[in-house]
């Protein structure tokens, strides 16, 4: 009879995450189909995330509760709201890898906000990584004749939007630690659910018009498996960043950028340039680079 499979293998942990990359870097496919069905990406991220929502308060009622009580935990609730519908909006109406891309610069915002709130040293050497990773964005997004490089679409904003709130995410989960983590939950999927549908209703005065939720019969059982599918990766960050190292979690997290350009290339025919190649080179390997120098400094 096979050995039963540890809980605690690292290899597990390391399938956990690889799981909770690949369905974030394909989640750009759901979220355009079900847009083509009546369900902007902002009215679908608020549905999956009130789902989670729900079923977190079903489960630990004292801990979600708590974080009502906790205005600290606003902060979490306001930036994974700003993540989800950002991101997700992004990858909707964007070129999927130039989203995630500029998604990916999150370290240097993470960076900075660790100095600003946490007190955490400026290093020289996360300076220059920091100034790499910017180096790679400007290749990504510099147009010939264009002048300075600036994001050209509402998608490139998105994602870098995107990525300031996920730094906001991560370090006030550090920030927070000492608060349960029903709470965090809570909050985290309160914000998913509140923020995307809150952005919703004031985008037509931006100048950026979201229709009201129009779903059609198609897409009830694709939106259920959807919210699912999120709760999963959702259960697999956990468990896998838990048991292996931070600058392992990183590393592997990295993968999301791949399975997202193959995706795109194979199902919506997006072929990244010359140019977002290098510039995606520069950006993941100041990632790997930053997160090695994790793995040695005490």
């Amino acid at each position: 009879m096979p050995a039963s499979v540890r809980l605690d293998s690292p290899r597990l942990a390391a399938a956990a995450l690889l799981l909770n990359a690949l369905i974030w870097g394909l989640s750009w496919w759901p979220f355009r189909w079900l847009d083509a069905h009546g369900l902007h990406p902002l009215w679908s991220t608020a549905a999956v995330y009130g789902a989670a929502l729900v079923l977190t308060v079903a489960r630990q009622p004292g801990d979600a509760l708590a974080a009502l009580r906790q205005p600290a935990l606003l902060g979490l609730l306001a930036s994974s709201g700003l993540t989800n519908a950002c991101f997700n909006w992004g990858v909707s109406i964007g070129e999927v890898v130039r989203v995630v891309l500029l998604f990916y610069l999150m370290p240097v915002w993470s960076m900075l906000l660790a100095r600003w709130w946490l007190g955490e040293a400026l290093r020289p050497v996360a300076v220059a990584l920091a100034m790499l990773a910017l180096a790679g964005a400007m290749l990504i997004l510099w147009e010939p004749g264009a002048g300075l490089p600036m994001p050209a679409s509402l998608g490139d904003w998105l994602g870098l939007a995107g990525g300031v709130g996920f730094a906001m995410t991560n370090v006030l989960l550090r920030r927070q630690a000492h608060d349960a983590p029903g709470a965090r939950a809570a909050a985290m999927f309160a914000g998913g659910m509140l923020i995307p549908a809150t952005v919703a209703l004031i985008a037509g005065g931006l100048g950026h018009p979201v229709p009201l939720p129009r779903p059609d019969a198609q897409a009830w059982l694709p939106l259920g498996v959807f919210a699912a599918a999120f709760m999963l990766a959702n259960l697999a960050l956990q468990f896998g960043a838990a048991r292996l190292p931070a600058r392992v979690t990183a590393v592997v997290m990295l993968s999301e950028v791949v399975f997202a350009a193959v995706s795109a290339a194979w199902l919506a025919g997006e072929m990244p340039g010359h140019r977002a190649l290098i510039g995606a080179a520069l950006i993941l390997g100041a990632s790997l680079l930053a997160a090695w120098r994790e793995g040695r400094d005490p």
